[in-house]
């Protein structure tokens, strides 16, 4: 079985654990681009410290699948449930997402 799903597993049958936690974190770091502080890694017991090294490898391939898009959503839905929540917070729409970025110029032809 490969990282990226077994991580999934894991993750889907101990939403809660620390371990689970630090995996989904590390997950959303390397799909968004944030940093992630690697000393965490180090609060992993070492079945969950081997799993996200091996994580970490598949990533850095960059094999992009169904089972890792359905692993950041997960991992995004856990991050969401932990997430304290924010004083004089209500309910309301959603933020408007960003705006595409507009289409690049083409170069100009020459005649």
């Amino acid at each position: 079985m490969n990282a990226i799903k077994e991580a999934r597993r894991f993750i889907e049958r101990q939403p809660d654990d620390e371990n689970a936690r630090i995996l989904a974190s590390l997950v959303l770091a390397l799909e968004s681009d944030r940093s992630f502080e690697l000393v965490t890694l180090y609060r992993l017991d070492y079945k969950a410290f081997n799993l996200a090294i091996d994580v970490l490898r598949e990533w850095r391939l960059d094999r992009y699948y169904a089972g890792k898009a359905k692993l950041f959503d997960l991992s995004y839905q856990v991050d969401a449930l932990n997430r304290p929540p924010t004083q004089g917070a209500t309910a309301g729409p959603a933020p408007a997402a960003a705006p595409a970025p507009a289409p690049a110029a083409s170069p100009a032809t020459s005649s």
